[in-house]
């Protein structure tokens, strides 16, 4: 017991290692169901017990991460249907618990503990008969330095995507060729994002909204389309952006619609990059966004150090401009539809995706799932059609004045 706690990072090894015992009796194929009435996790007084269910044995690892303290349990693969995370949990000790799709062929689920705590046991049980298995783990109280010291996401090829590589070379293509415009559904998999009634939830109707963009843009033959995610998976912040950088992408646009209580907000609003939001509201979207990174799992310790920080600054300042233009072309044509608009529809905030230095990026948050008005709008193909018809004018208007200011914008 004493030998996992001190080699937290190697434990999902033991998984791998365990479900080697059994492979040789059963080969494990399909997908696993959730079995949630054996599903649970409880508070014992002395730490937490979690028991997971499923219908047959998969590989599988954990692990945990620190800021805020979170046990983090990866499956190959796991279907999720009928777990009801309120009654899945029990007592105070796992403040909440996240679970969906990591990457393609892989899930993932989060706790998120509500003081540090450590795996003590941890073993999947397999009936060798029906098939059926049952993941067993026990967490014990830990002080905030041992869990710091033994938390960190191992790395396995067979698990993680790559790190991100740098180009030799940057993509060659043509002045003439249409511009590359990368789109970023934003959440996915494990991270909803906003919710309403009903089980509708951001990431689904933003997927949509991009893939039937994206056609309206191509279709206009001045645009070539990349998308971050074209299904119902986990994709990080860093990697969002990092996607938009190995294609060589001209623009960059992150596609929301959230979910506010303060202020009944309502109505298309374009974001840019600021440090300082321009209110209230802005401020809190943007740590909302960047904390669904930190409860998906993602370790986000690893920040720029000053000098690289200025150097991006530096960049920004060719990069800044060009973003801005986009965000007033994009409500310019947005307006020209007939909205509706947020009030106040030019914002500006610290959204970790449009830290690019060198791609012009916008977030837009097409509507608020808050909203009973702009929830209709986002079910209503008619009025995506017209939506994605607005910001393709927004974007051909970008794309001629860009062109006319690119000297001046260099000088």
């Amino acid at each position: 017991m004493g030998r996992l706690n001190a080699a937290m990072t190697a434990l999902w090894l033991a998984g791998l290692c365990l479900m080697g015992s059994f492979a040789s009796a059963q080969e494990f194929s399909g997908l696993a169901r959730v079995t949630s009435e054996v599903s649970r996790i409880s508070d014992t007084g002395r730490g937490v017990d979690f028991q997971l269910g499923l219908s047959q044995g998969v590989p599988y690892r954990l692990f945990t991460l620190d800021g805020p303290a979170r046990l983090v349990l990866d499956f190959q693969e796991v279907d999720w249907t009928g777990l009801d995370p309120d009654a899945f949990l029990s007592g105070e000790a796992v403040a909440s618990v996240q679970f969906g799709t990591y990457v393609p062929g892989w899930s993932r689920m989060v706790l998120e503990l509500a003081e540090p705590m450590v795996v003590a046991a941890a073993a999947l049980e397999v009936d060798p008969v029906t098939a059926a298995a049952v993941l067993k783990v026990e967490l014990q109280p830990s002080t905030p330095e041992d869990f710091a010291k033994a938390a960190g996401a191992p790395q396995d090829a067979r698990w993680d995507l790559p790190a991100p590589q740098a180009l030799d070379v940057l993509p060659y293509r043509d002045e003439n060729a249409p511009l590359l415009v990368v789109l970023d559904p934003g959440h996915g998999g494990i991270d909803p994002g906003a919710k309403a009634a009903g089980g509708i939830v951001e990431k689904d109707l933003m997927l949509q909204f991009a893939l039937e963009l994206g056609e309206v843009l191509v279709r206009s033959g001045q645009f070539a389309v990349q998308v971050t995610r074209d299904g119902d998976y986990f994709v990080s912040l860093e990697r969002r952006t990092a996607l938009a950088h190995q294609a060589g992408a001209d623009l960059f646009i992150s596609l929301h619609a959230d979910s506010l209580t303060q202020g009944h907000a309502h109505g298309s609003t374009v974001y840019t990059l600021s440090q300082e939001a321009t209110d209230a509201a802005s401020a809190s979207l943007a740590e909302r966004h960047d904390r669904a990174d930190l409860l998906s799992g993602t370790d986000l310790s690893q920040t720029d150090d000053l000098v690289v920080g200025v150097m991006l600054d530096l960049a920004r300042q060719e990069t800044q401009p060009r973003s801005q233009a986009l965000a007033r072309a994009l409500v310019a044509g947005l307006k020209e539809q007939g909205g509706p608009l947020n009030r106040k529809p030019l914002r500006s905030a610290g959204f970790s995706v449009l830290k690019s230095a060198d791609i012009p990026s916008v977030l837009v948050e097409i509507g608020f799932l808050s909203s009973a008005r702009d929830l209709a709008n986002l079910q209503d193909p008619e009025w995506r059609r017209q939506t994605a018809t607005a910001m393709l004018k927004g974007l051909i208007n970008w794309r001629i004045e860009d062109e006319a200011r690119r000297d001046l914008v260099r000088q």
